[in-house]
């Protein structure tokens, strides 16, 4: 457990406790099942800004996973002129399925869901999001490809360097 920020004690509090008085808060958010199973379920301060509202990428990412088709997705912002930011949705699924109507499916199941605010500018269809070897989706990898940027950065923990290049040609 963190029992302090090295040489800075204050900073440790200020950071760790005082977003909920007297418990300690990571950032990660979580919800609790009808069997008492804690679920968690990402970070809470992950988020776009789209046209002046600021969306939880994990809320978007969990309406999309609810529907049949989508197995796992991840959600990242992309400068854009008229909102701010635009959705982009990178949804890996077998290729096969990937089509304009599965698009249009899923942006009237985030609609339903969320409502027409959080609905993706953007649908990408990719076969594997980039992750690290520990499992964990490499999201400053999907914010660089979304803006059109350069990969930059570590990517040696990467654990299949080809899906970059898919992700970048799919765009």
């Amino acid at each position: 457990m963190l029992r302090t920020v090295w040489g800075d004690d204050d900073r440790y509090v200020r950071q760790y406790w005082s977003d909920i008085p007297h418990n300690y808060f990571a950032g990660d958010g979580a919800r609790c099942d009808e069997d008492g199973y804690f679920w968690i379920m990402g970070r809470v301060d992950d988020v776009v800004n789209v046209s002046g509202h600021r969306l939880g990428t994990m809320e978007i990412e969990s309406a999309l996973v609810s529907h049949a088709a989508v197995a796992e997705a991840a959600v990242v912002g992309r400068p854009d002129d008229v909102t701010g930011e635009a959705v982009v949705l990178c949804d890996p699924r077998r290729r096969s399925r990937a089509n304009d109507a599965l698009k249009k499916a899923l942006l009237s199941h985030v609609t339903k869901e969320i409502g027409a605010l959080a609905k993706p500018k953007e649908i990408r269809f990719a076969d594997a999001l980039p992750k690290t070897r520990s499992g964990k989706i490499m999201r400053r990898l999907l914010k660089n490809i979304a803006a059109g940027q350069d990969i930059t950065g570590d990517v040696s923990t990467l654990e299949d360097k080809s899906v970059i290049d898919k992700l970048m040609k799919s765009s």
